[in-house]
């Protein structure tokens, strides 16, 4: 199969959906052999991801082709307490299985230029929740119908890296990115809106965006490489079906984010790996602004209310084992702190900001990962990958304007990948 016919087949599945929200709504990795390392990946040089992770690696990569997908399955909850009678109200997202591709090409020009292509899911926010049972249509947001949101992020990284000494290497990714956003249920809320016409039920909206990667990776010793990787935030256009919903008429970039990393090949067979992940979400209005006082400016507004996300810190660990020649075991585990905080009105601190992320339950800490990689006699490459991402929830008062009581918000996760490798 031509390079051409693979990345139009790539673009096109990739368009199909992605509904990550492990950090955040970033994935816990890119590529099959982060993915078993828990997301551990500025100093992977063994495939084609480099325009998602750290482009400099890209130049050590060699001519190859991989191409994976991950089946991915959050398990999402909402439930309060309170404001629909005495009792507890419970719903669970219907949307539970997600199929999410990626593709990496890189081709050495010369023994220190490389070109390449990434392309990739970067995150998304799904969730499907039913209407209440016994309520007359309504569903937790007070609206009518099916209660969720639908974010698709797709990114294509072109990549050139330079070797610019035997060891050190340097890179550069253009980040293209297209999205595509739809809500549904949330006529509760649309009385709070600049714009109560461009709230929900306007089906799917879609806008293109663009930033930059930036990395460099360093074999410090013939044991010890380190790496580093800044992605600026990625500028994108308003979903102007969802000017009412978003703060700024509609904006919702990807934000700024950068990853340090060391490896160590502790002996020919072992390898042990740890990143330090940063993603600023403070920096989007529309996810990390306060959700009070804004939101008295109305949902929609310049200085309207975003979800009040934190940035996150991440630390991930990976540990590569060459079990035989032909085949390799990895395993990881990654840390982090929720973005969605526990709130009460009573004080403002955070109040609303378990209400409304509801429609996006992004509260994942922990995950525990699993890989291996099996070389064919051809030399070609299958990789497979298994995520776990504990269970953790977050609860806070809900607002009286939107009926009082208690909200909690909970999810766990499992994904399975696979990824054929070509190498040229």
């Amino acid at each position: 199969m031509k390079f051409t016919q693979v990345f139009a087949l790539m673009a096109l599945a990739g368009l199909a959906g992605s509904a990550y929200a492990t950090n955040g709504y970033f994935s816990h990795g890119y590529g099959m052999k982060a993915k078993g390392m828990a997301g551990v990946s500025t100093t992977n040089t063994e495939d084609a991801f480099g325009g998602a992770n750290n482009p400099a690696a890209m130049a050590f990569a060699g001519n190859r082709i991989d191409l994976g997908a991950d089946l991915f399955s959050p398990i999402r909850e909402a439930s309060n307490t309170g404001a629909f009678g005495p009792g507890t109200v419970t719903s669970e997202s219907d949307s539970e299985y997600f199929l999410i591709p990626e593709f990496g090409y890189n081709h050495m020009m010369n023994a220190n230029l490389s070109l390449g292509v990434t392309v990739y899911g970067n995150g998304g926010m799904n969730t499907d929740y039913p209407a209440l049972p016994g309520f007359g249509g309504a569903n937790l947001l007070g609206g009518s119908g099916s209660l969720g949101v639908d974010l698709t992020q797709l990114i294509v990284a072109p990549t050139l890296a330079y070797k610019v000494a035997p060891d050190h290497s340097i890179g550069i990714a253009p980040l293209l990115g297209y999205q595509r956003f739809a809500a549904t249920g949330l006529q509760g809320i649309a009385g709070f809106s600049t714009s109560p016409g461009n709230v929900s039920e306007n089906g799917h909206d879609s806008s293109f965006g663009y930033g930059v990667r930036v990395g460099y990776l360093g074999k410090i010793t013939p044991t010890v490489t380190i790496g580093a990787a800044y992605a600026s935030k990625m500028d994108f256009e308003e979903f102007d079906k969802y000017s009412g919903l978003f703060a700024e008429q509609g904006d919702f970039d990807i934000p700024e984010n950068y990853n340090l990393g060391v490896a160590w090949q502790a002996t020919p067979a072992v390898k042990l790996a740890v990143d330090y992940q940063r993603i600023s979400y403070s920096g989007v209005d529309s996810v990390g602004g306060a959700v009070l006082p804004n939101f008295f400016n109305g949902l929609g507004a310049s200085n309207g209310p975003g979800f009040g996300w934190d940035d996150m810190d991440i630390w991930k660990l990976g540990m590569e084992y060459k079990y035989s020649p032909s085949l390799t075991l990895r395993a990881g585990y990654s840390r982090t702190d929720s973005p969605i905080e526990s709130g009460n009105c009573a004080s403002n601190t955070n109040c609303a900001e378990v209400t409304l992320n509801i429609l996006a339950p992004a509260v994942i800490e922990e995950h525990v990962t699993l890989g291996l990689t099996y070389t064919l006699a051809s030399g070609n490459e299958v990789t497979m990958s298994y995520m776990h991402a504990f269970g953790n929830d977050v609860s806070g008062v809900r607002p009286p304007a939107f009926g009082g009581g208690v909200d909690r918000i909970e999810m766990y996760q499992n994904s399975l990948g696979i990824q054929y490798s070509w190498k040229m």
